[in-house]
């Protein structure tokens, strides 16, 4: 099986950080976020991986070279201008079969071939890992009727939903709806699909997974890692 992981992105949120390093290639402990990522898809049963690159594209290649290093076997797609996170799906060759896709800086303890399994038994085109947020208002909440009547009036309350991981899993005929060399994101992506009348599945995880978006989280997820090292990287003992 194949998986795509979509490095090319330069990472801004984390900046000044990834004005050296691609966003994929930051230190997590002793490990880069892609490096625990490669061991996980391995242990999935992956053993082919396109890298799509572009930010210090050159840096990537060195470091992570032809993949054998890591039992893998690891290509490169370069991403000549930004095609949006689906975009690049395009230009990967060879995805005749089911494969995965991942974002370069997914930190999690999600089980991927857990993952695979059911979204070969739900029988979608695309299924999404996702992860339950919660977002407290620390005010009071007014529902109103539509003219000037209040309906309800409740004091901070927390809201619930759902969000994407940055993981999913395709089928091939997915890549009639991704214009070849056009931008496209996955949201965008999901509404041709729906609007098809094609099947997208949600996959819950409840589990261990981190955003790496912002300084704190990733200053966060150096502490997670070094308590949960084995088990992100499947260490026996």
């Amino acid at each position: 099986m194949k998986a795509v992981i979509l490095a090319g992105g330069k990472g801004t949120r984390l900046a000044p950080y990834t004005q050296v390093f691609p966003k994929p290639m930051m230190p997590i402990g002793d490990k880069t976020i892609l490096e625990i990522l490669l061991c996980q898809l391995k242990h999935a049963g992956i053993n082919r991986v396109a890298l799509t690159v572009g930010h210090l594209a050159g840096l990537m290649r060195a470091f992570f070279q032809d993949g054998s290093h890591y039992d893998l076997e690891i290509s490169y797609i370069y991403e000549e201008k930004p095609l949006g996170t689906a975009g690049p799906l395009a230009n990967v060759p060879e995805l005749s079969e089911t494969f995965l896709v991942s974002n370069g800086d997914v930190l999690t303890l999600l089980d991927i071939a857990e993952l695979i399994r059911f979204h070969k038994e739900n029988g979608g085109i695309c299924t999404i890992a996702m992860h339950e947020r919660q977002v407290k208002i620390d005010l009071g909440v007014i529902k109103q009727n539509g003219g000037h009547e209040i309906l309800d009036y409740i004091e901070k309350p927390s809201i619930d939903y759902k969000v994407s991981m940055g993981l999913y899993v395709f089928e091939p005929r997915v890549l009639a709806y991704i214009p070849q060399g056009e931008y496209l994101d996955f949201p965008d992506l999901v509404k041709k699909l729906l609007a098809a009348g094609e099947r997208v599945i949600g996959y819950p995880f409840s589990g261990y997974w981190q955003d790496l978006g912002r300084p704190d989280d990733y200053e966060q997820a150096v502490i997670d890692f070094q308590e949960l090292r084995s088990k992100f990287l499947h260490e026996a003992g």
